[in-house]
């Protein structure tokens, strides 16, 4: 399967829906990828893309911490496909051990472990956008929002 790197842009809520979305970009290419997710998730993701460390550990915290504690690497994550809606993820560990994962849970344990994302040809074929050059900047003012948010602004 080919994978590309991807970044994270970021987090914002759609609206009317009010429901949050994580948009990542194809390094290096021209492709984005919208990924809906929970309240909860698009806090963690937030938190860890602006460097907020919370009084007491968030869940992805917790998994950093036992994967440090046990010595075992988070060498990749894989957003893998989607299918009847649902994107699917893959943590890839240090030896060779992957799990099953929900994307957004993958996306903030990679933002704060520093691993990369990777996405399957197949989801960005299947869900990617591709924005022409005037796109950037809609990208640009998205940044600009998310530089005025802060994650309470998901709190549901």
């Amino acid at each position: 399967m080919n994978f590309h790197a991807l970044d994270v842009i970021g987090v914002r809520v759609e609206m009317p829906s009010n429901q949050p979305i994580v948009l990542l970009k194809e390094i290096g290419g021209s492709r984005f990828l919208p990924i809906w997710v929970g309240a909860v998730e698009a806090t963690a993701i937030a938190f860890a893309q602006q460097g907020v460390t919370p009084p007491r550990p968030l869940t992805h915290d917790l998994m950093k911490e036992l994967l440090e504690g046990l010595g075992v690497a988070l060498d990749s994550v894989h957003l893998t496909e989607m299918r009847d809606g649902i994107f699917y993820a893959v943590l890839n560990l240090q030896g060779g051990v992957s799990v099953s994962a929900r994307p957004s849970d993958a996306i903030a344990l990679a933002l704060r472990t520093g691993s990369p994302i990777l996405g399957s040809e197949a989801l960005l074929e299947d869900a990617g956008i591709e924005l022409p050059e005037q796109a950037e900047d809609e990208v640009e003012r998205f940044k600009e929002f998310l530089d005025q948010i802060s994650p309470e602004d998901f709190a549901g």
